[in-house]
């Protein structure tokens, strides 16, 4: 009940999922060390330190928003794929140049990379599905798994090449992963020619009657519900983000990381973890709840139980804020400045993914399924906005990192969230209206009608 398997998906979801994988592979090698290298190895100080990232982090999701534009009405979204990871891997060897002045054109390589490939291949995703295939869900489920592989081997390979060969040695295998990832979608892309028709047709309609004709009314709903919940999901990453700031500080400067392992000869002897490994435990986390929720949740849409997805983003929500209300706890045991166990982070990074399974795929499923078909990449850019001032805003509340007490700085986090959580209730009605029925579809199997959630729809109307 509780598997996930390609075979039950479209073909080219597995292209997807595999170039998904090796170019999340790149990027969180890179996110991975890029606080550290330019604290330890560029000299910037904490402050500038989170002010860059935050800066980065805000340019790569704000960049989807015109790449998803120039997808939509140019280049079609296979070309932008393979264009964008084409630039992303020259940013990768010029951040392997391991200078100063090549910093900021490996960042500008980056950024520009990003926006041609992550709205192209998000929608890629949603365009393999016919409209109401109640397969979409669990595919984005699946692809997400593919963000999470990468993202789980990459600060691990990072990290020990960095520790025994450099900083040059972690980069270029990043730049490596990335480019083999592009030859495998060059080479299989006829896998998606069909869903990048689908969204030729929805270029063509937005070019031939955008202008003509104006959104209907149900549109309308559904444009104004994306909006609310790009609003309220930018509060998630602010907190999220914090994994590849101020808690890869927490774990270089308030955690024990020394762990007792046997040696060849039976022999105790003490490990310290390197910081850049605790990155890694989110995807771990992410990879191994994926299945377990894509599985409940098919389990309950056949008994016609299954909530709506706004109401999982809204437990996601909460989820996030319990996440730091274990950090603040951790915190508060350590006297703000001393070491804990490794396992306060470990619990944290347990709840946020919990969260993060809730959050991020069913937001992306719900913005190819709500939005128009002749405005889904300005809307998918949209998403990536919000992601973008998210990433900014967890750049930006950095800076009070050093002169607050740690404990302070996770409850504000708390409080985030949590309100984050009550906003979106207080749409909910307004979200669920917006939300198209329920249908199947000749590959679906049958399902059992959802109960549930169409006496939920009586009462929102």
């Amino acid at each position: 009940m509780f598997s996930i398997s390609l075979s039950d998906h479209p073909p080219g979801l597995k292209q997807l999922f595999f170039t998904e994988a090796g170019e999340r592979f790149g990027f969180f090698l890179m996110l991975a060390l890029f606080t550290l290298y330019l604290n330890e190895r560029m000299g910037f100080s904490e402050a500038e330190t989170f002010s860059l990232y935050g800066n980065f982090m805000g340019a790569i999701y704000l960049s989807p928003f015109v790449g998803g534009i120039l997808a939509d009405r140019y280049l079609g979204y296979v070309r932008s794929v393979l264009i964008g990871a084409a630039l992303m891997v020259m940013g990768y060897l010029l951040l392997a140049v391991n200078r100063p002045q090549a910093l900021y054109g490996a960042i500008g390589l980056l950024v520009l990379g990003n926006g041609f490939f992550k709205p192209s291949i998000a929608t890629l995703v949603g365009k393999l599905y016919a409209p109401g295939d109640p397969r979409r869900d669990s595919g984005f489920g699946i692809f997400y798994m593919g963000i999470n592989i990468g993202a789980l081997i990459a600060p691990l390979v990072g990290e020990a090449l960095r520790q025994r060969v450099g900083w040059t040695a972690a980069f270029a295998t990043g730049a490596a992963v990335l480019a083999a990832s592009w030859v495998y979608f060059l080479l299989n892309r006829h896998h998606l020619y069909a869903a990048d028709d689908r969204a030729a047709a929805g270029r063509r309609n937005s070019q031939s009657q955008a202008a003509k004709v104006p959104l209907t009314k149900i549109e309308k709903q559904r444009v104004v519900a994306l909006v609310i919940l790009s609003a309220i999901v930018m509060l998630f990453w602010m907190a999220f983000q914090q994994s590849g700031s101020t808690l890869t500080f927490w774990a270089r400067d308030n955690t024990h990381r020394y762990i007792t392992l046997l040696d060849f000869h039976l022999q105790p002897f003490q490990w310290q973890i390197p910081p850049g490994v605790f990155a890694s435990i989110p995807a771990a986390f992410v990879i191994a709840l994926s299945p377990l929720s894509v599985g409940i949740f098919a389990f309950m849409r056949r008994r016609g139980g299954e909530p709506s997805s706004p109401a999982k983003i809204a437990l996601g929500m909460l989820m996030t804020g319990g996440a730091y209300l274990v950090m603040a706890g951790a915190s508060l045991a350590g006297g703000n400045t001393g070491k804990v166990s490794l396992w306060w982070l470990v619990s944290a990074y347990l709840v946020i993914s919990l969260g993060e399974v809730l959050i991020s795929p069913m937001g992306l499923s719900m913005v190819t399924r709500l939005a128009p078909p002749r405005y889904s990449g300005l809307l998918m850019g949209l998403w990536f906005i919000s992601t973008s001032l998210g990433n900014k805003l967890a750049g930006a509340l950095g800076v009070l990192w050093t002169p607050w007490p740690h404990h302070r700085f996770f409850l504000l986090l708390v409080m985030t969230s949590v309100g984050a959580a009550v906003l979106l209730l207080a749409q909910y009605r307004r979200l669920l209206r917006a939300m198209p029925e329920q249908e199947t579809v000749s590959s679906a199997p049958a399902q059992r009608p959802m109960v549930s959630e169409k006496k939920l729809r009586r009462s929102a109307a």
